[in-house]
């Protein structure tokens, strides 16, 4: 009696665990992430954010005198915006050369 219960029991979890098992498997497959959508994201709404908080501090501490490190900071900055300039670039040219060798 014990026995016919137990064996009914793992019977009715095996079952609903294959079934479970082939909505899974029946899921289509995941498309890819979306990197396109989060650069422009981040360039159209998060770059000009950071540059006003910059700007606001660059003006704060020019009108306390601190002019030199306002310059130091500026130019800083500028190399920063430089350096992500030449990031996109070579992000564009390795496309460029990957989309030649594979075609």
């Amino acid at each position: 009696m014990i026995a016919i219960a137990l064996v009914e029991g793992a019977w009715t979890s095996a079952t609903q665990t294959a079934n479970a098992l082939d909505i899974v498997l029946a899921a289509p497959a995941p498309t890819g992430f979306n990197t396109e959508g989060v650069v422009s994201f981040l360039a159209s709404k998060i770059a000009p954010i950071l540059l006003a908080v910059l700007g606001v501090i660059f003006i704060g501490r020019a009108s306390r005198g601190e002019i030199s490190k306002v310059l130091t900071s500026s130019a800083i900055a500028i190399v920063g915006l430089a350096f992500i300039a030449g990031a996109a670039t070579l992000f564009f040219v390795g496309d460029y050369l990957i989309n030649l060798m594979f075609k």
